[in-house]
Parts: structure tokens; sequence; C-alpha cells
């Protein structure tokens, strides 16, 4: 039976990178995301998300490498608790950005295989960050 893989992240503004490690996790098993709320885009980032969580959610979901995708229902850092509470993955899968601590001990407490990509563009494709969209846009 194929492994289950779990990622999380706010997805606000939906790139290629993002695509990209969707199908590199996707190579661990079948993929779900955790999407971050409106209101912890709110509290996290402190602005408006610039799609809403019900749109953000159909986009991440039709994406082929995503099995399922959710709206995580906890708050703060880890607003994923309850969906990998309730989804209970064999693997939790992050970039290097968003690799912590907190996120390896909450992974070994509940027995949840931890694995850190390095953050690389799909061939052939410019590197792109949330980050930079969002400063290319406010020009």
């Amino acid at each position: 039976m194929k492994k289950s893989v779990f990622v999380s992240g706010c997805y606000d503004l939906l790139h290629s990178g993002h695509v990209e490690f969707f199908r590199q996790a996707a190579n661990y098993g079948r993929l779900y995301v955790g999407i971050g709320s409106d209101a912890t885009i709110r509290e996290l980032k402190h602005h408006e998300p610039m799609f809403p969580e019900t749109e953000r959610l159909f986009m991440v979901r039709a994406i082929r490498y995503v099995q399922d995708a959710f709206v995580n229902r906890g708050s703060g850092y880890l607003d994923f608790t309850p969906t990998v509470d309730a989804l209970r993955p064999d693997v939790f899968v992050v970039n290097e950005d968003g690799a912590s601590e907190d996120k390896r001990r909450f992974c070994a407490e509940r027995g949840i295989e931890y694995v850190v990509l390095k953050r690389t563009p799909a061939d052939g494709l410019t590197a792109r960050s949330s980050t930079d969209l969002k400063k290319t846009l406010k020009k």
C-alpha cells in the first residue's frame, strides 16, 4: 500500500514553484495538502489573503499530483495539527524554507517521517517564490 504524504502552506499566490513542490512530495506517496485558512494568513502574514481559502482549495485540488486538500482548522504556526491528527500521514514533507525543529519534533511525537526538500524549480522554469511575486505586483 502506498504511503500517505502531507504538506502544508498558504498557497495564496499559487505558482510553478508550488506545483513542483507538490510533484516532488508526491514521489513519496499519495499527496494530501493542508491549506492555511484566511484567518491564519491574517494572523501569521499580517495581511488579507490574495485569494479566499475556498478558491485556493479549489486550485490546489485541481493539481494532478494532489490526492486531496483541506483547509487547516488550527491556528498559528502549526495550524495543520488537527488536519494531521485526522489524516495520520506516514510522511510530512516541507521545503528547506519551511523546515523547523518544531515541525521535526511534531512529526517525531506522532511517528511521522519528516522529509526536507531543496527548493528547486521544474526543469526549464525560473525559480518562483510568493514573496518575489508580491514584490513584482506592487510595482
